[in-house]
C-alpha cells in the first residue's frame, strides 16, 4: 500500500481504493449474540468499477481545500424525476444460507486459505503479501481494498448472480450466452443502475442475488486497518468480480459498537459514533465519496428490539421460537458512516392521545395517494427522492417512533413524545421537505459519547493517494472529541449570520440551500458562496467568503464579531434579570450567620434553564461561597433535578468550594452523564484535595468498563 503510518502515532487511515472501484450497495445478513457479544454473518457487496462510474460522472466535482488534498463531492448529473411512493417493508421471509462460523467464544486464529485474524498484524499498515496492483493497470492482480478493523474475516467468495432466476433480462449483450465473469459483471452493472422508479424491484433483486450460490473463493488478507481481496487473473477493476460475499464476525472489544446495559440494567448494543466509524462493524469503504445504499436483515432473541437508520419502520418477524428477524433498507445513497444499529430491550413509547389532525399529517403515503408531478430538478445521483414527491413536500410531521428503557417510559410519555411533533413541524417550516420518510428516537444509555458523534471527515486529511486512500491527521487522538471548538464556532457563525441578515432573509436562504444541495456532499465554501450570492448587496454589509474564513475559521480564540455580540447580549432583559439575581446571592453570602430580626429575606425570581447556567457561571467567579449559601442555592432551584448543563455547573461549584454535603450529586453526574463528566474528572484532580481525588477514582472504577473507550482513556490519563 502507498499509505505509511507511524504505529505510535494517532493518525487515522482511510484505506479503501475508491478511485478505482466503488461499493454501490451492501446487503447485510447478521445475527446478534449477547452471550458472546458478537455480531456475525455475511455482507454482500455490489460494485461498480472506476471506468463505468467515471463515464456516468463525466465531471466529478473536486472540492479540495488549498492546504491539502481533500474529499471530493460525488454526484451523478442526471436529474432525479421519480419519487418514492411508500416505504413499506420488503418481505424478509426468505431462505438463509448456512455459513461456517467459529463456535461461540472461540478465538478465530485460522490461517487456512490465506485467512488471517487482524491480531496477527503489526499496528502499522503493512503491504499485502500478494504484491497486487490496486489500480486499473499493470501486470499484477487487481486488489480490492476495504476499510476494516477489529473484525474476524472468515471467508470471501464471488457471488453467482447469473444463477438467480429472472436475472437473464439484465444480460444486455446477446453474444454473452455463456456464464462468465463479464456476464455476471454486466448483470450487476444493470442492477445497480436501475432507475429510481424501480427501487422496489431493485431491492428485491439485491436480496435474491445476496442468497445466490458462490462461484469461487477469493484470496484475501487483512492488516490492522484494511481487508484486501483479489482474484487470480483479474488484473483490472473491470475484470474483478462485481458481487462478492464476505463471512465475518465482530469482536467483543471492537470499537464501532458498544456492548453495555441500559438505564434499566438490561443488555444492549449500539453504534457509538466512534472515530473509526463502522469499519469494526462491517468491511466498507470509509471515505465520504463512497456513497452507497444498503439493506439489512438482523436476527436477535425475541425479547430484543432492533433499530436501524433505515427508511422503513420495521416490525419483527418470528423465525422460530425465541428468535425474531428485522429488515431495514435505505434507498438514498449515503456514506457508510451513516449506518447505525441499536439492539436492546427497548419499549416503544406512544402518545396517549393523538388528534385526528396529527394522524392525517403523519399517515404514510400509499402509491395511490402520492402526487408524482415534477416539482423541480435535483442535482444529486438518481434515487427515489422525497423532494420530487409533491405530497411529501407538504408533510410537516413525518411518521416517528420513540423507544426507551422500561424505567424511562413514564418520563418519555410526559415530555419527549409531546415535543417531537412540534419540533418536526418547526423543522419543516424552516428547512422545507423532510429528506427522510420517518424517524426513530432512542433514549441511549448513559455511556453514549455524545461529543463523539462529531465524526471525523476528510478535511485536514493530509496526503491522499491516487487510489483514493488518505489519512485523517490525529483522527485517533482520544482527546479530539472533547476539543470540538470548530463545531462551536460553526454554531455561533450561523447565529451571527442570522442576526446580521435578519431571520426572514436567512431562513429563506436555508430553505433554498437544503433544496439545492440535498442528497449531496457539501463543504463550507458551498454554503457561504450560495449565501452571499442569494442576498441583496445592501444586506451583505461587507461580508465575503474570505473575511468570514479569516474571522471564524483561520483565527484562534473567540471571533471579534462574537465578542461584540456577547457584550450586546449582556444588555438583554434575560441577562439583566440574571445579574440582579447574582447580586442577591452575593448579599446572602455576605450576611453573618446570625441575622437581625428586621432584616428581610431575599425573594428570588424563577429562572429558565439557560438563565440558571448563566447564574451559576457568574457565581463560579466568586472566590468563596459558604456551605449555607450553597445549600440555599440548591434548595431554591432544585439543582439536582435540572438538566445536565445546569447540573454540570452546579457540580463545578460543589468541587470548587468543597461542599461535601452535595458530593453525591457529583457522583451521580459522573455515572449518569459520562460524556460531560470527563471535564469534571479534571476539576476533581486539579483541586489536589485528597477526598475529591478519591471520589474521582472511586467513580471511575465503577464505570470504566462501560465508558466509551476514548473517554475512559482520557480519564485514566488524568487519574493515574
Amino acid at each position: 500500500m502507498d499509505i505509511q503510518l507511524d504505529p505510535a502515532g494517532d493518525d487515522l487511515p482511510l484505506m479503501a481504493n475508491t478511485s478505482h472501484i466503488l461499493v454501490k450497495h451492501y446487503v447485510l445478513d447478521l445475527d446478534v449474540d449477547f452471550e458472546s457479544q458478537v455480531i456475525e454473518g455475511t455482507i454482500v457487496l455490489f460494485l461498480e468499477d472506476g471506468n463505468r462510474f467515471k463515464k456516468q460522472n463525466s465531471s466529478i466535482e473536486e472540492a479540495c481545500q488549498s492546504e491539502s488534498n481533500k474529499a471530493c463531492k460525488f454526484g451523478m448529473p442526471e436529474p432525479c424525476h421519480v419519487p418514492v411512493t411508500n416505504a413499506r417493508t420488503f418481505s424478509s421471509e426468505m431462505e438463509y444460507n448456512d455459513f461456517a462460523i467459529c463456535s461461540k467464544g472461540e478465538k478465530d486464529t485460522s490461517d487456512k486459505d490465506g485467512n488471517h485474524d487482524n491480531q496477527e498484524h503489526a499496528s502499522g499498515i503493512s503491504s499485502s503479501k500478494y504484491c497486487c496492483d490496486t489500480g486499473n493497470h499493470g501486470s499484477e492482480d487487481f486488489l480490492l481494498v476495504l476499510d476494516c478493523c477489529d473484525l474476524s474475516v472468515l471467508k470471501v467468495e464471488e457471488v453467482d448472480v447469473a444463477a438467480v432466476p429472472g436475472m437473464e433480462k439484465f444480460a444486455r449483450s446477446p453474444e454473452l450466452t455463456v456464464v462468465s465473469e463479464e456476464l455476471r459483471n454486466q448483470i450487476v452493472h444493470e442492477l445497480v443502475t436501475l432507475p429510481a422508479n424501480r427501487w422496489r424491484e431493485q431491492l428485491d433483486y439485491y436480496a435474491r442475488c445476496s442468497q445466490a450460490p458462490g462461484c469461487g473463493e477469493l484470496l484475501f488478507d487483512t492488516d490492522t486497518w484494511s481487508l484486501q481481496i483479489r482474484k487470480t487473473g483479474a488484473q483490472t477493476a473491470t475484470d474483478f468480480p462485481h458481487a462478492i460475499r464476505i463471512w465475518y464476525k465482530t469482536k467483543p472489544k471492537g470499537r464501532s459498537v458498544t456492548w453495555t446495559s441500559d438505564q434499566s440494567g438490561r443488555p444492549c448494543v449500539y453504534t457509538v459514533g466512534s472515530p473509526i466509524n463502522n469499519r469494526a462493524l462491517f468491511p466498507c469503504q470509509e471515505p465520504p465519496v463512497a456513497m452507497s445504499t444498503w439493506q439489512a436483515t438482523v436476527r436477535a432473541a425475541a425479547s430484543f428490539v432492533v433499530l436501524m437508520s433505515g427508511e422503513n419502520s420495521a416490525k419483527p418477524t418470528q423465525l422460530w421460537e425465541g428468535c425474531s428477524s428485522w429488515y431495514y433498507y435505505v434507498t438514498m445513497p449515503m456514506p457508510a458512516s451513516t449506518f447505525t444499529i441499536a439492539v436492546g430491550c427497548w419499549t416503544e413509547v406512544k402518545m396517549e392521545t393523538c388528534s385526528s389532525a396529527d394522524l392525517a399529517t403523519e399517515r404514510p403515503f400509499s402509491p395511490s395517494e402520492a402526487d408524482f408531478r415534477d416539482v423541480g430538478v435535483c442535482s444529486h445521483m438518481d434515487y427515489p427522492c422525497r423532494f420530487q414527491n409533491a405530497s411529501a413536500t407538504t408533510q410537516e410531521i413525518i411518521p416517528h417512533r420513540v423507544f426507551a428503557p422500561v424505567c424511562l417510559t413514564g418520563a418519555c410519555q410526559e415530555t419527549l413524545v409531546q415535543l417531537i411533533p412540534p419540533c418536526l413541524s418547526a423543522a419543516h417550516s424552516v428547512l422545507g421537505t423532510h429528506p427522510f420518510s420517518r424517524l426513530d428516537v432512542l433514549i441511549v444509555p448513559a455511556n453514549f459519547p455524545s461529543l463523539g458523534m462529531a465524526r471525523p471527515s476528510k478535511d485536514k486529511t493530509g496526503y491522499t493517494s491516487d487510489s483514493g486512500a488518505s489519512v485523517i491527521k490525529h483522527g485517533l487522538n482520544p482527546e479530539k472529541i472533547f476539543m470540538q471548538v470548530h463545531y462551536l464556532k460553526g454554531y455561533f457563525l450561523l447565529r451571527f449570520l442570522a442576526e446580521r441578515l435578519g431571520d426572514e432573509t436567512y431562513f429563506s436562504f436555508l430553505r433554498k440551500f437544503v433544496h439545492a444541495f440535498h442528497g449531496q456532499l457539501i463543504l463550507s465554501q458551498d454554503f457561504l458562496q450560495m449565501l452571499l450570492e442569494n442576498i441583496p448587496e445592501e444586506k451583505r454589509l461587507e461580508l465575503s467568503v474570505e473575511n468570514i474564513y479569516q474571522d471564524w475559521l483561520e483565527s484562534s480564540g473567540i471571533p471579534k464579531p462574537l465578542q461584540r455580540e456577547r457584550h450586546a447580549g449582556a444588555e438583554c432583559g434575560l441577562a439583566r434579570q440574571v445579574r440582579a439575581e447574582v447580586t442577591k446571592w452575593i448579599r446572602v453570602n455576605r450576611r453573618p450567620r446570625k441575622r437581625k430580626r428586621r432584616e428581610r429575606e431575599e425573594v428570588f425570581e424563577k429562572l429558565l434553564p439557560d438563565q440558571l447556567v448563566l447564574l451559576l457561571e457568574h457565581l463560579l467567579e466568586q472566590k468563596t461561597l459558604s456551605p449555607r449559601t450553597l445549600q440555599s442555592l440548591q434548595r431554591t432551584y432544585d439543582l439536582q433535578d435540572q438538566d445536565a448543563e445546569v447540573r454540570h455547573r452546579w457540580c463545578e461549584l460543589i468541587v470548587k468550594h468543597k461542599f461535601t454535603k452535595a458530593y453525591k450529586s457529583v457522583e451521580r453526574f459522573l455515572q449518569e452523564d459520562q460524556a460531560m463528566g470527563v471535564y469534571l474528572y479534571g476539576e476533581l484532580m486539579v483541586s489536589e484535595d485528597a477526598r475529591q481525588q478519591q471520589l474521582a477514582r472511586r467513580c471511575f472504577e465503577r464505570t470504566r468498563e462501560q465508558m466509551d473507550r476514548s473517554s475512559a482513556q482520557v480519564v485514566a490519563d488524568m487519574l493515574f
